[in-house]
Parts: C-alpha cells; sequence; structure tokens
C-alpha cells in the first residue's frame, strides 16, 4: 500500500491544503487564506507488530526555530475532547480495511495545541485572526480514521499470511510423513532382497546336500563302521547332521511323493469335468438335433399343404380350360352360322352382278338406270365389306378355338409329363433351396465323418442332378431319425454323372447378408445365374458379428472343427452352413486370439491382409478336408487374391482338379503389404517376392495379392471390357498394365448384370404404385408422391427431375454433382441427391450445400442411404447422372434404365459400354438410349446435360418412346453368367486335356 498526504500550511492567512492519493479514492481538502507563507509538516509510514495493541501515536517534535514568523497567534485547539475523535474514528472503521488508503502520522490533540501555543506566543511576532481552527481539526482526524482503517487491514493481511504458513507447515508435515514412508518402503524392499538371494542360497545349499546325500547313500555303512570306530566327537557330531540331513532328506521324499498323489488327483478332477463338458455338448448337439427335426417336419407339413393347394388349382386349371373348351365350341358353332350367312350373301352377290349386267343393257338408254347401276355400285362394295369383317371374324374365332385346344393339350402333357417323372424318379421339380439344404445336410455327414467320400460325391451328384429317387428317400425319412436317414439315403448306389460344373466362389462380401458395395450384389446374381444353368454353385464367406442374420435360412453349426496354419501353429475354425436366397454357404468363424472377424464391420482394419489371408487358407482347408473335388474356384478382389496358397500347398495335397479364375472388380484397392506379412498363412516369402510374382511393381520391398492372383491364376477377369481396356494403360492401370499386357491371354472383361428380380418396377415393394413399360402412368404417380414425400414444388408435372444415387467420392465425380445442382436449377428443373461420403471435406461441404437448400422447392440433398428410399428415386426420376471419373462397370445406369430413368454419363468403364448416346450416329438407333460426355469438367458435362433438358422440353413423344426402349433392354446377367460359363468350360476342358496327354 502506498499513499501520500501533503499537507501546507501557508501564513499570513494560512492558505491550508491537503491531498489524499488513495487506489479507490482521492480526498482533496483546499483552504485558501491571502498568506504566502509556508508551513510543511512531513508524514511518514510507520510499522508496527499488529499483534500489539493499538497505541496513540506521538507528535513528531518540532523545533520552535521551525516555525514561520507570523503575528498572528494560533488558537487552542486542546480543549477538543477525545470521545469526538473516538466517535469519528469508530464510524470511519466500517468500510472496508482492503481498501488503500494513505497513512500520515498525525499531531496528538493535545500536545500539538499546546506546542503550537507556546510556540506562537514565544515568536510574538503576528496575530492569527482569522483562522479557521474546526477545518484544521477535521483534517487531523481523517488522518486518524485513515490510520485506524489501515491497521485492521493490517491485521486482515496477518491473519491471512498465518493461514498460509499453518497451511505450508502442514503440507511440509505430509511430505515428511511421505520421505518417511518412501525411506521405509526402500528398506523393505532391500530386506526383501536380502531374503531372496538368502533363500537362494539355501536353496543351493540343500541342493548341495541332496546331491552329496545321494553320492553318499553307497557308502553309509562304512561310514556308519568309521563313526563307531571315531570316538572323535566331532565324527559323531558330523555323524549326527548326516542323520538329520537324511531324516530331512526323507521328509522332503514324503512331501514329493504327497504332493504328486495332489496332482494326480487334480488330473483326474480335470478329466472328471472334460468328461461331463463332453456330456453337456453330446446334449447339447442332441437338443439342436431335435429342434432341427422339427423345424423339418414343419416345412414338410407346410409342403404338404402347399401340395394340397396346388392339387386344387390344377384341378381349377382343368375345370376352366374345359369351359374354355366349351366356349370355343360354341363359338365355332357360330362361326359356321355365320359362314352360312356369308355363303347366302355371296349367293346374293351372284344375283345382283347377274341384275348388273342387265342393268348394264340398258345402262345408255336411261338416266335413271345409270343412277340406279352407281346405286348397285355402293351396295354391292359394302357387301364386299361386309363379307370381310365376316370372314375375319370367322378367323378370329377359329383362331381362338385353336389357341383353346391347344393350350389345353399342353396343360394335359405338362400334367402328364410331371406326373411320369414321379413315377420313373426322374427329376423333380423342387425349389433350389431345398436342394442347397439337402446338399449342405450331406457335406455335414461327412464333414462329421458319418458317411465316406465315395458315398458322400454319389449322393451329392443326386442332389445335383434333382434326381426324384433322392427326393422321395428324404420325404419318406423325415420324421425318422438321423441313422435312419442316412441308412435309407445309403441304399441309393446309382452313381449318376452331375449335368454342369461344381464352383465355389470364395469371397468376403455376399449380398443381402453382408454387403458393402457392388462386389456383393454381383457375387448373389452371379451364383444364382449359374445355378438355373444347371451348375452347383457353392459359397464361401467369413462368419462377421455384423452380419445380417436374419437373410440366412437353416443357419447352424457343424459338428467338426477345422484346423488351419497360421503364424506358426494351427488354429481352430467352426464351420456354420446355411442357405441364402435358395444358394448354399459356409460360414468360417476362426477361433483365434485377435477376434479376426468380431470386429463390427468388414474393412478398414489396420490388420485386413492378416485377417483375409487366415480366412482364404481356412476356406481352401475346409474344401480339402470336405473332399469336395470342384472344377472352379472363383475368388474376388485382392482379400481372397492368395492363388499360390492353392498351387504351392494344396494341389500336392490333392486338391488339384480346380482351376483358379480370379475376378478384380476394382483395381484400384490391391491389398499391398510388406513381404513379410505373408509368411504368416505359410507362404515362402522368397520364392513369391519375385518381380515376375507377387512383389509390387513400385516398391520391391512389398508384395500385391492381386499381382499375384493375376500371375497364377488359369483365368483373369474384370466387371467391363471398356474397364479391361483401360487397366492396360499406365494411366489406368494403377501400376499393374505391365503385369496385365504380360497376361493378356488369359485377361477379359465381362460387363456386370443387375438382379432382375430385385429390381423390377413391376413388382417392386418399395414403390406405392408398380408399372411397367407398357403403362408408364405408375410413373407419374411416383414422380408426385417423391415430390410430396421431400416437400418439393408438385405444381408442374412436366418439370423434369434429375436424380443422383452415389458414393461422395471424388472417383464418383463429385465436382460434376456439384456443378448438376445448380445447373438443374439454371434450366429449370428439379435435383434430388441421395449418398454419403466417408471423406470429410467433402461430407461437410454438400452439408453446406443441403442446409443452403434445405426448404427450397426444387432441390433436395439427403446425405445417407435409405434403400427404400433409393428404389422410389429410380422410380421418379426423368434422368439420372453418373459423372464417373473411371467407373469399373457400374449399375447404377442399368437400374435407372430399368425404371425408365435416362442417364447421363461420362464415357468411361461400364458406363461406355452400356450407354450410347442418342445423337451419335456411329451407334445404330436401336442401341441409343442416353447422353454421354467425354471431358470430365463442367463444359463437356453441360453438353449432354443440355441436350437431355432440349430434348425431355422439346419432343415428348420422342422421350416417352426412349423411355420405353431403356425399359426393355435386357440387363440381367443371363448373357454374363453365359460369358463366364463359357470361360469356365474351356480352362477346364485344357485342364482334362493336359491330364490326359501321354507323359
Amino acid at each position: 500500500m502506498a499513499g501520500k498526504l501533503s499537507t501546507c500550511f501557508l501564513s499570513h492567512g494560512w492558505n491550508c491544503c491537503t491531498v489524499l492519493d488513495c487506489k479507490h479514492f482521492n480526498l482533496r481538502y483546499c483552504y485558501s487564506l491571502p498568506s504566502p507563507r509556508l508551513l510543511t509538516v512531513s508524514c511518514k509510514m510507520r510499522q508496527r507488530n499488529p499483534s500489539l495493541p493499538p497505541r496513540r501515536p506521538q507528535a513528531k517534535k518540532i523545533v520552535p526555530e521551525q516555525l514561520p514568523q507570523n503575528d498572528n497567534v494560533m488558537p487552542d485547539v486542546s480543549g477538543l475532547s477525545d470521545s469526538e475523535n473516538t466517535d469519528d474514528i469508530s464510524a470511519l472503521s466500517q468500510k472496508s480495511p482492503s481498501d488503500e488508503i494513505v497513512a500520515i502520522q498525525r499531531f496528538d490533540n493535545k500536545n500539538s495545541s499546546s506546542t503550537l501555543n507556546s510556540s506562537i506566543a514565544a515568536d510574538k511576532v503576528d496575530k492569527l485572526s482569522t483562522v479557521d481552527l474546526q477545518d484544521v481539526i477535521g483534517m487531523i482526524r481523517n488522518a486518524e480514521k485513515n490510520i485506524h482503517i489501515l491497521n485492521r487491514a493490517r491485521i486482515h493481511a496477518i491473519d491471512d499470511l498465518e493461514k498460509i504458513l499453518n497451511e505450508k507447515e502442514a503440507l511440509q508435515r505430509e511430505i515428511n510423513r511421505l520421505q518417511v514412508r518412501l525411506a521405509e518402503t526402500d528398506a523393505w524392499i532391500r530386506v526383501a532382497a536380502q531374503d531372496k538371494i538368502h533363500v537362494e542360497l539355501l536353496q543351493d545349499h540343500l541342493e548341495e546336500l541332496q546331491t552329496e546325500m545321494s553320492n553318499r547313500n553307497g557308502t553309509h555303512s562304512e561310514m556308519h563302521d568309521i563313526v563307531l570306530r571315531s570316538p572323535d566327537r566331532q565324527t559323531r557330531a558330523l555323524s549326527e547332521e548326516l542323520n538329520a540331513l537324511r531324516n530331512e532328506n526323507l521328509s522332503l521324499k514324503n512331501d514329493l511323493e504327497t504332493l504328486k498323489e495332489q496332482l494326480s488327483e487334480v488330473k483326474r478332477t480335470d478329466e472328471r469335468v472334460e468328461v461331463l463338458e463332453e456330456e453337456r455338448t453330446i446334449l447339447e448337439s442332441s437338443l439342436k438335433e431335435l429342434e432341427y427335426k422339427l423345424t423339418l417336419s414343419l416345412e414338410d407339413g407346410a409342403q404338404l399343404s402347399s401340395l394340397r393347394s396346388e392339387y386344387e388349382t390344377l384341378w381349377d386349371k382343368v375345370e376352366h380350360l374345359q369351359g374354355l373348351l366349351d366356349k370355343s365350341t360354341s363359338q365355332a358353332d357360330q362361326a359356321i352360322l355365320v359362314l352360312q350367312q356369308n355363303q347366302e350373301l355371296r349367293k346374293k352377290v351372284e344375283r345382283l352382278e347377274e341384275s348388273l349386267e342387265d342393268a348394264n343393257v340398258y345402262r345408255l338408254s336411261s338416266e335413271k338406270l345409270q343412277q340406279y347401276n352407281d346405286l348397285m355400285q355402293q351396295k354391292i362394295k359394302l357387301l364386299d365389306e361386309r363379307l370381310e369383317k365376316s370372314d375375319a371374324e370367322i378367323h378370329s374365332y377359329v383362331q381362338l378355338y385353336q389357341d383353346s385346344v391347344k393350350e389345353f393339350q399342353d396343360t394335359l402333357d405338362n400334367l402328364k409329363e410331371e406326373s411320369k417323372k414321379k413315377a420313373s424318379g426322374k427329376q423333380v421339380d423342387m425349389p433350389w433351396a431345398f436342394w442347397s439344404r439337402l446338399l449342405l445336410m450331406i457335406d455335414g455327414w461327412f464333414l462329421e465323418k458319418k458317411i465316406h467320400v465315395d458315398e458322400a460325391k454319389l449322393l451329392r451328384e443326386l442332389a445335383w442332378k434333382k434326381d426324384g429317387r433322392i427326393h422321395d428317400v428324404y420325404m419318406e425319412c423325415k420324421e425318422k431319425n438321423e441313422p435312419e436317414i442316412i441308412a435309407a439315403f445309403r441304399r441309393l448306389t446309382s452313381s449318376p454323372s452331375g449335368p454342369g460344373l461344381h464352383i465355389i466362389h470364395i469371397a468376403a462380401e455376399m449380398a443381402p447378408v453382408a454387403k458393402v458395395g457392388g462386389l456383393g450384389d454381383v457375387l448373389s446374381a452371379l451364383s444364382k445365374a449359374l445355378q438355373k444353368k444347371g451348375h452347383l454353385v457353392e459359397i464361401v464367406l467369413p462368419k462377421y458379428d455384423c452380419m445380417q442374420y436374419e437373410s440366412i435360412q437353416d443357419l447352424r453349426v457343424l459338428d467338426l472343427v477345422v484346423e488351419s496354419y497360421f503364424d506358426g501353429r494351427l488354429y481352430n475354425n467352426k464351420i456354420w452352413i446355411g442357405t441364402v436366397e435358395g444358394l448354399p454357404v459356409y460360414f468360417i468363424e476362426p477361433h483365434h486370439p485377435a477376434k479376426f472377424f468380431w470386429r463390427g464391420k468388414t474393412y478398414g482394419e489396420p490388420d485386413d491382409l492378416k485377417r483375409f489371408s487366415f480366412f482364404s487358407r481356412a476356406a481352401l482347408e475346409l474344401i480339402h478336408q470336405a473332399g469336395k473335388k470342384p472344377d472352379i474356384i472363383h475368388c474376388h478382389d485382392w482379400q481372397t487374391a492368395f492363388a499360390p496358397l492353392y498351387w504351392d500347398l494344396y494341389a500336392p495335397k490333392g486338391l488339384n482338379s480346380a482351376r483358379i479364375c480370379f475376378t478384380c472388380h476394382n483395381f484400384e484397392y490391391q491389398g499391398t503389404a510388406t513381404a513379410s506379412e505373408i509368411a504368416s498363412c505359410g507362404l515362402d516369402i522368397h520364392h513369391l517376392n519375385r518381380p515376375d510374382r507377387m512383389q509390387d511393381n513400385s516398391s520391391p520391398d512389398r508384395i500385391n495379392p492381386v499381382k499375384g492372383a493375376i500371375v497364377f491364376s488359369n483365368i483373369v477377369t474384370t466387371v467391363s471390357p471398356t474397364y479391361a481396356q483401360e487397366v492396360r494403360t499406365s494411366q489406368g492401370g494403377q501400376g499393374l498394365h505391365a503385369t496385365l499386357n504380360a497376361h493378356a491371354q488369359k485377361f477379359v472383361g465381362i460387363l456386370n448384370g443387375i438382379d432382375t428380380d430385385s429390381w423390377n418396377p413391376a413388382t417392386d415393394s418399395h414403390l406405392r404404385f408398380q408399372y411397367n413399360a407398357d403403362d408408364l402412368e405408375g410413373k407419374a404417380e411416383n414422380k408426385k408422391a417423391l415430390r410430396k414425400h421431400l416437400g418439393l414444388s408438385f405444381a408442374d408435372s412436366r418439370k423434369p427431375l434429375v436424380g443422383c444415387i452415389t458414393r461422395l467420392v471424388p472417383q464418383k465425380g463429385v465436382h460434376l454433382i456439384r456443378h448438376a445442382i445448380y445447373r438443374a436449377l439454371e434450366l429449370g428443373g428439379q435435383f434430388v441427391l441421395l449418398g454419403s461420403s466417408p471423406v470429410p471435406s467433402i461430407h461437410r461441404e454438400f452439408e453446406e450445400i443441403a442446409n443452403k437448400f434445405q426448404n427450397h422447392e426444387h432441390i433436395r440433398l439427403i446425405l445417407k442411404y435409405d434403400e427404400a428410399l433409393s428404389h422410389s428415386i429410380y422410380a421418379a426420376s426423368d434422368m439420372f447422372i453418373i459423372p464417373s471419373i473411371f467407373e469399373p462397370c457400374g449399375l447404377t445406369q442399368m437400374i435407372a434404365m430399368r425404371y425408365g430413368a435416362i442417364p447421363i454419363v461420362r464415357k468411361t468403364g461400364g458406363l461406355n459400354d452400356s450407354v450410347f448416346d442418342v445423337d451419335d450416329d456411329t451407334i445404330p438407333v436401336q442401341l441409343r438410349n442416353g447422353f454421354t460426355f467425354i471431358t470430365p469438367d463442367e463444359q463437356g458435362f453441360n453438353g449432354a446435360f443440355d441436350r437431355a433438358f432440349n430434348h425431355y422440353n422439346s419432343d415428348s413423344e420422342g422421350w416417352q418412346a426412349l423411355i420405353h426402349k431403356v425399359m426393355n433392354i435386357d440387363f440381367s446377367w443371363d448373357t454374363s453368367a453365359s460369358q463366364y460359363e463359357e470361360l469356365y468350360q474351356q480352362s477346364v476342358s485344357r485342364a482334362r486335356a493336359a491330364r490326359r496327354a501321354p507323359g
């Protein structure tokens, strides 16, 4: 606290000025008297112990010679009472002691008054006639009040200081206590270390004694004689010590025996626990088996009811056909009557012609005859028209009759053929789910060692051929127990040959159970298409914890464990089986401590290479242990691109019947890793890390699974012909163009298809209004419904709606998608976007655009994926944009055309193979189905986008014809599956020919 108080006494009228400077307030007292003489009083701070009682400050002695010479005399102020001072001080003391004040050394009222009086009287120079003593006294009182407040502030400060010192002492005591505890802990540690050393020394000494005892056991009798003969005390002491050690050794041996007995008892207890665990497992499997049999019985009951309803339906059809036959007979009778009437009309026409000839004789004679002739000609023409109509009606009735008879005959023939098939034991037309379940049951028996490999092979072929005998045996034995069913199946001794190929897909995805991208859709659709062509198709997948388990039918675990090698040891794998959309699927669940497929997602883990190399080897181990001899093993993308595993490890074991087909769905993802990582699954690093094998073309210290698959597979495919050409260039090959060119003879591009059953506007359950190419009213209604659902304007039904469904990643041309939003608005259209982005910057950018157009009547952005909403957008859109920078295949444009939305695409990859510009004269007219552009910039995009809008606005009939055309294009998997089938057959045929060749 700092402050100062200046007090000035001016003589000749006593000009007096007091200034009090503080941090929080200033007090000024000024008194002006006409005297130029000055008297100065010095002030200073006094330090005192706040613990002592307050003392009355002593007035500073003033030397008389220092006083100013003045004739006026200061009045006596000693009469001022102390009580008045005390009251003023106590009143002022109520203020906060924290305020900084100026402390001055005040005068004692009495002493100062007497001293001044005596000094002034002694001088006798001037008189003080007009001095205001009351103001001086007030100034002095204020100074005393300030001093009192300062003292209180000092007391509070000292109290705070004492508290701080006490806390410091407490902290110091705590520190000392902790130091003592630390020292004690160190001492205990040292003692424990010494004890440990001492125990180790004692153990060493004990071992030495035991060794010495064992050496001395042979000479015990001799030592005993020596002891007896030696009268020496020391010898007797040694003998006694030896006896004690011997007794201690015996005691230790007894303790060891006791411990061994206890250990054996613990082992026996563990064995009993294992036996009980096995019994529990057997009981659980029995319970599951009973539940499975109950499910089968319920299914068989449902099938029986369906057969009854089918019989009733067929009987109704027969009755309906009989009614049609009766109706056709009556129509034929009517046709005969019409024919008779027609003959009569012909006779009348002939008579009229005769009359006409007679009339012609008199035609020149009379004008009336001419008019009559004209009238007769008109009548004849009218009769001819009626005759032609009558002939057409007769022909239509006859054709209807013939069609009805043919339909009736075909139905009868089909019924007879089905009856013959059931009677003769030939093929039975059951759903593929039934045969897949039967195949999985047979494989389960074989893997569980309940049937031999030859029996499993024959039963598989019967099920594969859809033989009626195995169907009849299964239906007869469905209520029996498993041993009886197996015995009945073993009695089927015929050995037919399979009609097609045995194909096993190994993949990381499958729709709908484990779908991430297009791979899942392709695997499911291709497998179903190959199955329909008569091939045996099986699929092997990892058992993810995040699968759509509700899409798997008859899921169960097999009573066996498949062991597979990884990281220098064998790991167990649990095998699950089930059917997905009629396809038999094996799910592998590794029992690895890393929990490879219990991560809550399919891809994106740091150890993805380890996860999927483990799965690939386990899948081949499952095929080998199941005794399967597939013709084709089809692997997909880098996750299962470990073809060297097959040739290096499993072909030598006897699994050598298959040809390897590898499909890369996107060469941007290659799964490269350090060379040492492939050793975990048992592959030889030095053998494979070479430029002509798995060594990455860009990094010699890394391996590339996709490159290895290209080198070691018999067939290499990708998902479109144009993409196959693009990846063989340095711009599109992602570093693998040289490898692909070196193996170009086995590399081919096959355009993917779509599942036309799932994507069908005529049966789509997600749509409010179904429609087809011949009836487009439902499409207009869906457009109106989507606009209402998204809050868009639906006042103008002709306003074009542009759709876009995509992942917002750079590959998809996000800069052109952003541009299309604003361009559609400029051209008078509406725009709907459905999609999300894994790239944070892109996601934020489109979030800002979505917020900008949140309440706009023509633009709507939905930044997520919604399956049901995607179907509605396809059905409502007039145009669909796919401005990809590169696109291996693309299914969006095919689905859009299936729903009558005209695609606007960039000419790249699969887009170039499926969309052809309507204005391109080099393309046949019947193939033109959309609008395309080449350069991936706004100018190129505008060229196609604006042409589409102009076509829509100016040529309504032409646009409707274009919709009709694109909806009738066949984008099913039938053609693509045939191409895969041909590749399979050629590869298998070459392999069989090579095996038959001599030498």
